[in-house]
């Protein structure tokens, strides 16, 4: 399965970046490089979750970031 990152800066300057393929899965940081990693590790972190559960089986994980302009 292939996740990826959609980063975007908010009005008050704050960046935010979310997964849309994992609803919840959203992270603020100074910088879109901060927004994105934390984001990324939330990510993990869910998919973990969902597997310890039993929510979800082994998959093969691709984890896409858009390169900086």
């Amino acid at each position: 399965m292939n996740f990826s990152i959609e980063c975007e800066q908010e009005m008050d300057g704050r960046w935010l970046a979310e997964v849309p393929q994992l609803p919840g899965v959203l992270c603020y940081g100074l910088t879109a490089e901060e927004a994105m990693a934390k984001a990324e590790a939330l990510t993990l972190r869910a998919i973990a979750e969902q597997l310890e559960h039993g929510e979800s089986k082994a998959i093969d994980i691709r984890i896409s970031l858009p390169l900086a302009a």
